[in-house]
């Protein structure tokens, strides 16, 4: 058959991911890689912590969702010939849900059989399964549950392509995805773009995901002898593939939740590969560019199993191989001023035979370097990424739309007289929360909506924030909206003290619930909890059927240690609020802070315990807690129930 590319609904398991947060990602939670402590040598360069942030800002969380699964429809694009077929899920991030390999009938990669959300990315709400594609920030990507403008064009051969793209505002740069099957490939191809049109170097990130299924007797293989990773102290480099005497390529000697960061040779060939006890399974490789591979691993730890079940139904579990930009995640790479970054990937079968999974991890990988190197799908993939230029800048016709954002930026940078965004890339029109922005820019004006109004937008593109400090003394003299969105552009510069003036200023002209949060994340920010608490509880009152603004409202009451309030408050909300599980254990936390370690234990374990539905990976807090609480009330540490046990790492 010649290859097609065509778009369907599946019918698939999911929950709902709810709206996202009305108010914007300020102080930020639990990010794991800001926190490391390095013990590296001089000639390692893996930029340590560059490009580290503290929250999603301008992006706001997704923090609605529960773990209620239903049936829905959901939009997939499909490429195929006669020996794969390869299904994305462009409104959810572009993701490769699944590469089948059609000689066999098996699945390459670990295909969920839910869309089941849990808090693992950069917005909070994440799922598992299929490849993933993290662009700007260390973590999984702010697209991971947003749709990607999806295209299709065409080959000068007729052959289709199938692209998803976006603007990324952090960085402000596009990223392109170009996907394609010749009728003969063996291989899919993944064509990645991303060019920074802005005059500033930005640090730019990347990896490519890859869920894969974690086979009995697998085995990773990878053209690597050493490789990052954590230990309990921090970053060191160890020599694999025996790591504290385990063979760590044969991932289920692997006991605890771990990174290991492939230091790929210059000179060697970019590939890793997950096989099952018979040699067979996923091949990735890449162009140059592309240059480390990496391995994570769940363990084998009760909390290990307890997220393994808990990111799914009935999938089974998996393990990670990824592909990235740099050395490793705990830092990103410069990227400079009016640049492109391009390179190919290729996902496809491989089958090194029963007898090769018996042989050492070096003779294992001496054998697939070679098969790699004689590889014809491999040996013109160099080729492949220069001929193809031309068809990367191409137009394509837009088949779904993504956001608003690269609408918006292109009228930014016309305003300012700056080079465009790709002009091949088409992003529409601009919604109406853009064209306030828009107006602010041409006329100086910005218009005020009603304070009831959730924001709707936030900007982190310098040139608002300096127009409003041009215009909140003049055209826009006495509007709660300038002066609360100059607060954000100043907290953003970490400028906590103007941030804070600005609040108030906003809340002097007439009182609004996203100044006290503002408010609240300055003053808690200044060491001042006392006057963040005091700012938030204000807020809570005005948005008490508001449940996002809820949760970060007593996430902040937590951070202050205003546990009185937080009771107080609790029992007197409305049902809905005292069902959400979040809001229940900041409730039960509270209690035990204030006296009540009885009420608060008996309800933290009633009904076999309370599982929250967007605990954090890395959260410690629901262990912490239940075993604070015992040794108060039985004098000694208990076995920390499974239900309540997420910490998989080492510790």
């Amino acid at each position: 058959m010649k290859a097609k590319l065509y778009f369907e609904e599946q019918e698939m398991l999911a929950a709902r991911q709810g709206n996202a947060n009305t108010t914007p990602d300020l102080t930020g939670g639990i990010i794991i890689q800001n926190d490391l402590e390095f013990h590296l040598s001089e000639e390692d360069e893996i930029f340590e912590g560059y490009g580290k942030r503290r929250n999603s800002y301008p992006y706001p969380q997704y923090a609605s969702y529960t773990r209620k699964l239903e049936k829905m429809p959901v939009q997939t694009a499909v490429l195929e010939n006669d020996y794969l077929k390869a299904m994305f899920l462009p409104q959810q991030g572009g993701r490769l849900w699944s590469l089948v390999d059609k000689t066999t009938g098996k699945n390459l990669l670990y295909t969920n059989d839910v869309l089941q959300y849990s808090n693992l990315a950069v917005r909070n709400a994440w799922f598992s399964g299929g490849v993933e594609w993290n662009i700007s920030v260390i973590g999984h990507t702010p697209f991971t549950t947003e749709p990607l403008f999806t295209a299709v064009l065409e080959k000068e051969d007729g052959t289709p392509v199938l692209r998803m793209y976006e603007y990324e505002r952090i960085r402000q740069v596009t990223y392109q995805m170009d996907f394609w099957l010749e009728d003969q490939d063996r291989f899919l191809n993944a064509r990645m773009r991303i060019v920074n049109t802005g005059e500033d170097v930005v640090p730019m990130y990347w990896w490519s995901n890859m869920a894969v299924p974690e086979y009995e007797n697998g085995r990773i293989v990878v053209p690597a002898e050493e490789a990052y990773t954590t230990r309990p102290d921090g970053i060191y480099k160890v020599s694999i593939p025996y790591v504290d005497g385990l063979d760590i390529s044969k991932y289920k000697n692997i006991p605890s939740s771990v990174d290991y960061f492939f230091d790929i040779p210059t000179q060697d060939p970019k590939y890793i590969l997950n096989v099952d006890e018979d040699g067979y399974g996923l091949c990735q490789f890449s162009t140059s560019r592309l240059r480390s591979r990496k391995l994570f691993s769940w363990g084998k730890k009760p909390a290990g199993d307890h997220w393994q079940e808990f990111l799914t139904k009935d999938a089974g579990r998996y393990v990670e191989i990824q592909a990235g930009l740099a050395k490793t995640q705990y830092g990103c790479i410069p990227m400079a001023p009016h640049t492109a970054w391009e390179w190919l990937e290729r996902y496809g079968a491989v089958s090194l035979g029963k007898e090769a999974m018996s042989l050492e991890f070096e003779q294992l990988r001496r054998k697939v370097t070679g098969q790699i190197l004689n590889e014809p799908a491999y040996q013109e993939i160099e080729t492949v990424l220069s001929e193809t230029k031309e068809l990367a800048k191409k137009p394509a016709k837009v088949q779904l739309r993504g956001s608003s954002y690269g609408a918006l930026a292109k009228e930014v940078r016309a305003y300012m007289g700056k080079r465009p965004l790709p002009e091949h890339l088409d992003f529409g029109a601009y919604g109406e929360d853009e064209r306030v922005w828009v107006e602010f820019l041409k006329n100086g004006v910005l218009a005020e909506p009603d304070v009831e109004e959730a924001p709707g937008l936030f900007l982190n593109e310098d040139v608002f924030g300096e127009k409003l400090r041009e215009t909140v003394a003049g055209q826009n003299q006495g509007s709660w909206f300038a002066h609360y969105h100059l607060g954000l552009f100043f907290f953003e510069k970490n400028h906590y003290g103007l941030a804070a003036k600005e609040f108030n200023i906003s809340l002097a002209y007439k009182e609004n619930a996203w100044a006290y949060h503002g408010l609240a994340s300055a003053q808690l920010l200044l060491s001042k909890p006392e006057d963040a608490a005091k700012a938030i509880k204000a807020g809570i009152i005005m948005r008490e059927q508001d449940l996002s603004y809820l949760k970060e409202g007593y996430r902040l009451l937590t951070l202050c240690e205003d546990f009185e309030a937080i009771v107080r408050l609790y029992e007197a909300a409305a049902k809905e609020v005292r069902s959400d599980t979040r809001i229940k254990f900041y409730y039960i936390h509270a209690l035990h802070h204030t006296g009540k370690t009885k009420e608060a234990f008996d309800l933290l374990c009633a009904d076999g315990g309370l599982l929250i539905d967007d605990i954090r990976e890395g959260e410690i807090a629901v262990g912490d807690l239940w075993q604070d609480m015992h040794r108060k009330l039985y004098g000694e540490e208990g076995e920390l129930p499974y239900i309540f046990d997420f910490i998989a790492v080492e510790q």
